[in-house]
């Protein structure tokens, strides 16, 4: 048994090799090639607990992560992943959940960016500067020349961290500025992305400040939990889902659809849309809207990556039951 810490994981992969991984999860996805039971959510309070199990042709994982959204000085995600080898069952790795889960959702947005930003996409603006913000701007910035990186949290003391991190990541060549307002942060920029765990939008609810942006959700997994605002809807060209499951999950879909801003029937899922290679840049005056909750397929297939690439750089540390 393989332990995979976070910087065994920094070592085995790169972003773009995840974001490759998500695009071949997408294809399991819509060939039905797996196992997998809606993910079970735990409450206490704001507090969440999440159980996702999955099974495939090539592995079996399970992931166990909390979300402690009021979290001051500990990151708000924690968890890990066990994976057993599909043919025995046996426990074939278990690795860092949080370092997984932060890399696999950019590299899900990242996804995103790759099939339906414009190509010539620049500037870019990050509304939540937690863990999952930090990765989706890496991702972000692996499939697009951005230059310009606006930042938005509702505690403006985050920051500062939160950027040094991102500088790191990304090197000092890209412009990354901190804004008081969310509408300074998304005015004029290509590419929106929002990770945080609202209750309430956190974008504004003016068209004009939202139109001719390609726009992605990843913070709300919850029916209560919404980022985007009813303006948005207005103005989307297309929206997209990574599974069906989104659809109940989050309320960034779930209250559209029951309001009637949007139809059900409009909405595509992400798998369909790269094997049909739809072409979804924004028209003029529209957005494309893309929201993700994740599921434990992406962990998996993810999650068997790292391992194989551990494997292949010597990296991790061997465990005995």
């Amino acid at each position: 048994m393989l332990f995979l810490s976070e910087d065994n994981i920094k070592k085995a992969v790169t972003m773009k090799d995840v974001i490759d991984a998500i695009d071949k999860t997408y294809s399991v996805y819509e060939a039905g090639q797996f196992q997998m039971p809606e993910r079970m959510q735990v409450k206490n309070d704001d507090n969440t607990l999440l159980l996702m199990p999955c099974f495939t042709g090539d592995a079996i994982g399970t992931k166990l992560v909390t979300v402690f959204p009021n979290n001051q000085t500990l990151p708000t995600l924690h968890g890990l992943v066990v994976l057993n080898n599909s043919e025995s069952g046996e426990i074939k790795s278990v690795l860092n959940g949080s370092l997984l889960t932060g890399m696999r959702t950019g590299a899900i947005g990242g996804s995103a960016v790759r099939h339906s930003a414009d190509k010539g996409a620049s500037s870019l603006a990050i509304v939540g500067t937690g863990v999952q913000g930090l990765y989706q701007a890496i991702a972000a910035c692996t499939e697009r020349p951005i230059q310009t990186i606006n930042l938005f949290n509702r505690s403006p003391k985050k920051i500062p961290a939160f950027k040094e991190s991102l500088q790191k990541w990304i090197g000092p060549d890209i412009s990354i500025k901190a804004h008081d307002f969310v509408e300074e942060a998304i005015m004029d920029v290509d590419i929106v992305i929002t990770a945080t765990t609202s209750n309430t939008p956190v974008l504004p609810n003016n068209p004009d400040l939202l139109k001719n942006k390609l726009i992605i959700g990843v913070g709300s997994f919850q029916p209560t939990m919404r980022e985007f605002p009813e303006s948005l809807y207005d103005i989307a060209k297309h929206v997209i889902v990574d599974t069906e499951h989104a659809i109940q999950e989050s309320g960034d879909i779930a209250t559209p659809i029951e309001k009637g801003w949007i139809k059900k029937e409009s909405i595509l899922t992400m798998s369909q849309h790269i094997l049909n290679h739809s072409q979804l840049a924004a028209y003029e005056g529209r957005s494309v809207v893309f929201k993700t909750t994740g599921m434990a397929l992406f962990d998996v297939v993810v999650a068997n990556l790292m391992f194989q690439k551990a494997q292949e750089k010597g990296v991790g540390t061997k465990l005995s039951m």
